[in-house]
């Protein structure tokens, strides 16, 4: 089963942002996430229309920041791209009227609940500055320069 990365790159792609300091076009955003920029012009209308982005037309224009990364958190962005399934794990449903997959389910059901309700705690705990420090420290203790080359050295 392929996993939904859609919420780690989007939060790659505004970390990204937060480090220029002034409009990312479209495209230096796809050179720097590997991808096609009309996925990223698509991702950043839906942000903007939540408040998170707004874009600057013509020359010297591009995609900015419209909020302070203190201010958004991992849940912000999560409700952005459509609160997307969190866990790809699921109860079998082939024989509803049998009494174990009854047991099974209902005490799986708990625990996918119970797993959701605390990812979701979590996500709301954690705001974009967070990441940022989180990627300044890693950085720093690299020795180096936070430039679009040096974000994804191995």
């Amino acid at each position: 089963m392929k996993r939904d990365s859609r919420l780690s790159g989007i939060l790659h792609v505004l970390l990204h942002m937060a480090e220029q300091g002034g409009p990312v076009t479209s495209e230096a955003l796809a050179r720097a996430m590997d991808t096609n920029p009309v996925v990223i012009r698509r991702i950043m209308a839906g942000l903007r229309e939540r408040g998170y982005v707004r874009s600057e037309k013509g020359h010297g224009g591009g995609w900015t920041l419209a909020r302070d990364l203190a201010t958004i958190t991992l849940h912000d962005i999560y409700q952005a791209i459509g609160s997307p399934t969190l866990l790809a794990m699921g109860n079998r449903t082939e024989a509803p009227g049998c009494l174990v997959e009854q047991a099974v389910n209902a005490a799986l059901d708990q625990a996918f609940h119970d797993a959701e309700t605390l990812l979701l705690a979590r996500l709301g705990e954690v705001t974009l500055a967070a990441l940022s420090a989180d990627f300044h420290a890693r950085l720093t203790a690299r020795g180096g320069q936070p430039d679009a080359a040096g974000m994804h050295e191995a």
